[in-house]
């Protein structure tokens, strides 16, 4: 039987799991102290919609902002696992905003500062300080652009934009169904061959 196709919508938010040493460290230093596990590490939003195979992102990778292919790029990271969820509190105004702010970092280099800003703050037990110092909005990293296009449509996830990581989002798209709805569960794009 044919796998059914997942089709994705402008403001979708992916999230990512991968096993690299940065990857493992962004979930360790994004876990708060009582917290579950942290699930993901890394976060973009679908600016163009339609068959995830078709499907157009921008997320902030090491080498900047960039707009791609979601599948063309995690389809070869076999050892990725990759969730999708949708928000369903947004009108077709607030939609056009957040795409149109996501598109805006494009081009952008990416906020290595940042990284040790959560880091500082995860030191002093998730205070939002060192990150609000860093408020350098020319050199973002990736839940940054998701947080903060979100909130140009006057939406957050549960923290200030500047303080949310890739498990804040998640978490909040999980703890809220009324504003989101998942997709895609967390798991490899292509299931390795048996």
């Amino acid at each position: 039987m044919p796998t059914p196709v997942t089709v994705l919508r402008e403001c979708d938010i992916f999230l990512t799991r991968s096993m690299g040493l940065i990857s493992r460290a962004i979930r360790f230093f994004t876990r708060h102290i009582g917290e579950s596990r942290t699930k993901v590490d890394h976060v973009g939003i679908v600016v163009e919609g339609g068959p995830i195979e078709d499907a157009i992102v921008v997320e902030a990778l090491s080498t900047g902002v960039v707009r791609h292919r979601l599948f063309a790029h995690y389809s070869k990271k076999r050892k990725t696992k990759l969730a999708v969820y949708r928000p369903i509190n947004l009108t077709d105004e607030e939609r056009a905003t957040v795409v149109s702010a996501a598109e805006n970092y494009v081009g952008r280099s990416y906020g290595y500062i940042k990284i040790l800003a959560h880091f500082l703050d995860w030191l002093l037990q998730g205070a939002y300080v060192f990150r609000r110092l860093a408020c350098m909005d020319d050199y973002p990293i990736c839940s940054w652009v998701v947080a903060y296009a979100f909130a140009k449509a006057s939406k957050t996830f549960g923290v200030e934009p500047g303080a949310a990581s890739p498990d804040d989002i998640w978490d909040f798209a999980v703890k809220n169904p009324d504003k989101y709805t998942l997709v895609r569960p967390l798991a490899p794009l292509i299931e390795a061959a048996p």
